[in-house]
């Protein structure tokens, strides 16, 4: 294995040389992230998803570098330049950035003027003056050797021999480094209107404002370069250019020079100007977009995962409902396993105010299916929709709870392949209701089933770098599901190929041998779905469970490997008495990590990690914004958290905003450091009710 590459990730990531050749060999094995993170603690000294999914990124990274620093050297040695200055100074490069600073001295130049000086022999001209040992009057006399049919005379060869040292200066990669911190830690963005801005639209708030690039927030940053993009802002990124050079008199330029220090100068000062700092900027807004795209992506993803983890709602038979004016409600029952049942269509708003056959529907169903909890779709008309079951419930003395659910994406889902798939003969709309009801039963299957850009829980999502995202949510979207583990006789096949080791193809094919056996009575049985040989079986079998298969095991994320461990675990001793894991793990021979794993499963089989986390608000108070007045305290659920505050459902059509700071009394950060996804909030007070826009603005204070 590569010793550089060990020691390039050791740099970056602290882990001991062992675990990094442990964990690379298990990846080129074809192993996963999350079975890696599960079943070999041992020979990762326990490093989480997370840390691997860290380690992945640099590994890759580093293999990137490896390779780059390769191909300069090679092109070095071609062209003569590889001396061992420029390999020193390449073998200690730690990024691709630092790599390119170093090349670039001999790269072709672009430059048109510093090309031909040195094609007009200007070079050595360029030396004798960088050397600064002589006076002006003798660089002069020196320049006269220069002139030639394209010099014709000695300031024509002076100024060429400047435009050489200025593009010296611009290529020598500690200046870059020197004024690329200097940018970094000192130099605003300057932001103004353009003919085209709109006085009154989203972008005038950032209008003739003049920030610290340090400081400035990752969404202002997405939003004003949104706004470039639209033609409506224009941006400057500014430094103190006389700073520079003054350190460039200071440092560059030796205190007993001679007089064609100068000259020197003068070149170090165009290179800054004309060469080097438009670079740098333009490099500075680059930098800036890329790292205000990396920090919504991380907070897009943070998200994401607290959305996953809401807790299910487990052993209820669900009535969904999609509410309705014109077209009416749509209603969709599925059972305890999620499985649709059936479905209706009600009328209890405007235009028809049907309640008597509405009522009279939902009833049936009721008593029909012993529905015991209702999930209402949080769009139109759900206000009204909640009055309507929130009578229902109190005249008729049901013993149901109901819930409001963010419908966001589930008419994404409804027309979607897989809908189309999973059910062929329902009309769109009442996919859309089983969708309502399976987010109540299982989030996390139903959310994997919609592209997550579709669940409104990001900002600037469309401004970030597509690619990344894409396999950021994908990431965290596996290792969820794979921590949470999937039951293997009602997964649908979208939630399956997220399993360590399924791609969509055996997942499908899983869903195929299912249908034909009616159900998987052991884990095992897995061996028999056509594609599923020996690595897939490894990789996925651990995250699978079966509720009622014939071993208490199949429930459980001991992996088969471990079978042999667990069955003499079961017969010397007593589990839940176990409390000398380091003893017990020396008699049977095992690891500490293992055992304690082990140990957790049976004692806890089926347990969902979910349960601990946020669980579902039943509703009980109805608003209408009309309503609402400053001061009113009121009750809500977190539905998207961004870098400026949260959006809170609170019952209306909109959420609404608690910004940052009002979030709490002390300072905050950022509002992930408080708040998280379907996190109920009590004591929520309206601050401000804005009837025209249809917004409110809350406060936690």
């Amino acid at each position: 294995m590569n010793k550089n590459l060990i020691e390039l990730i050791k740099e970056k990531t602290n882990l001991s040389n062992n675990v990094i050749s442990n964990i690379i060999k298990l990846l080129d094995e074809g192993c996963t992230i999350p079975f890696i993170a599960r079943y070999r603690k041992d020979f990762t000294d326990g490093a989480t998803d997370e840390q691997l999914r860290i380690f992945e990124e640099v590994y890759e990274y580093s293999k990137k570098l490896l390779v780059r620093k390769e191909e300069i050297i090679n092109l070095l040695k071609e062209k003569n330049f590889l001396d061992e200055k420029v390999l020193k100074n390449l073998e200690s490069a730690t990024t691709l950035q630092a790599c390119e600073d170093i090349y670039a001295p001999f790269k072709e130049k672009k430059s048109s003027r510093t090309t031909a000086a040195i094609e007009n022999g200007l070079e050595p001209l360029a030396n004798i003056i960088q050397s600064m040992k002589y006076s002006l009057e003798e660089i002069n006399q020196k320049a006269k050797q220069f002139l030639n049919e394209n010099v014709s005379n000695i300031d024509e060869a002076i100024n060429g021999a400047k435009d050489i040292i200025a593009q010296r200066y611009a290529d020598d990669f500690k200046s870059k480094e020197v004024i690329r911190n200097l940018i970094a830690n000192w130099g605003t963005l300057e932001v103004k209107g353009t003919k085209e801005l709109d006085k009154n639209g989203l972008y005038a708030s950032f209008v003739d404002s003049n920030e610290k690039i340090k400081y400035i927030k990752s969404h202002r940053v997405l939003g004003i370069l949104r706004g470039v993009n639209e033609k409506q802002l224009s941006i400057k990124v500014e430094i103190d250019e006389n700073h520079i050079l003054e350190n460039i008199k200071k440092y560059k330029i030796p205190a007993n020079a001679a007089s064609s220090k100068e000259l020197v100068f003068d070149a170090y000062k165009d290179g800054l100007k004309r060469l080097l700092l438009p670079s740098l900027k333009r490099e500075t807004i680059t930098t800036l977009k890329e790292k205000a795209s990396s920090e919504a992506i991380e907070l897009f993803g943070k998200n994401l995962k607290e959305l996953l983890l809401t807790a299910p709602l487990v052993n209820q038979v669900i009535l969904g409902m999609d509410p309705g004016y014109k077209t009416g409600c749509k209603l969709a029952v599925i059972n305890e396993n999620g499985l649709y049942l059936d479905s209706a269509v009600i009328y209890p708003t405007k235009p028809k105010e049907d309640i008597t056959n509405s009522s009279k529907t939902i009833l049936d169903l009721i008593k029909k299916y012993k529905i015991t909890t209702i999930a209402i779709g949080n769009g139109t008309a759900s206000r009204e929709t909640a009055n309507f079951i929130n009578e229902l419930i109190k005249q008729n003395d049901l013993k149901i709870n109901y819930a409001i659910v963010s419908e966001i994406g589930a008419s994404v889902y409804s027309a979607s392949k897989i809908a189309n798939e999973e059910y062929p003969n329902l009309d769109v709309t009442i996919r859309g209701a089983i969708s309502i009801a399976s987010r109540l039963r299982d989030p996390m299957a139903a959310l994997v089933k919609i592209d997550p850009k579709s669940l409104g829980i990001g900002q600037y999502q469309h401004d970030v770098n597509q690619k990344e995202l894409a396999l950021k949510l994908e990431n965290i979207t596996i290792d969820l599901v794979n921590k949470v583990g999937v039951d293997l006789n009602s997964a649908s096949y979208k939630l399956l190929s997220f399993i360590s080791g399924i791609t969509e193809k055996l997942a499908k094919n899983i869903v195929e041998h299912r249908n034909k056996i009616k159900k998987f009575n052991t884990k095992s049985e897995l061996l028999k779905v056509k594609g599923i040989g020996e690595k897939a079986y490894e990789q996925c079998v651990g995250f699978l469970r079966i509720k009622d298969g014939k071993s208490i095991l199949d429930n459980t994320a001991i992996h088969p490997e471990d079978y042999e461990l667990t069955a003499k675990i079961q017969k010397n001793y007593k589990v839940e008495e176990i409390k000398d894991f380091e003893k017990t793990a020396l008699e049977l021979n095992t690891s500490l990590l293992k055992l304690k794993d082990i140990v957790t499963e049976l004692l806890k089989p089926g347990y969902d990690v979910r349960t601990e986390f946020n669980q579902i608000k039943f509703a009980n108070d109805i608003l209408d914004i009309n309503d609402l007045k400053e001061g009113y305290i009121l009750s809500g659920i977190v539905r998207n958290i961004t870098d400026f505050g949260a959006f809170v459902d609170i019952g209306l059509k909109n959420d609404a905003l608690l910004h940052i700071s009002q979030i709490s009394e002390k300072r905050i950060s950022h509002p992930s450091d408080v708040l998280s996804i379907n996190q109920n909030l009590e004591n929520l007070k309206v601050i401000n009710v804005d009837l025209e826009k249809q917004r409110v603005g809350l406060s936690l204070k």
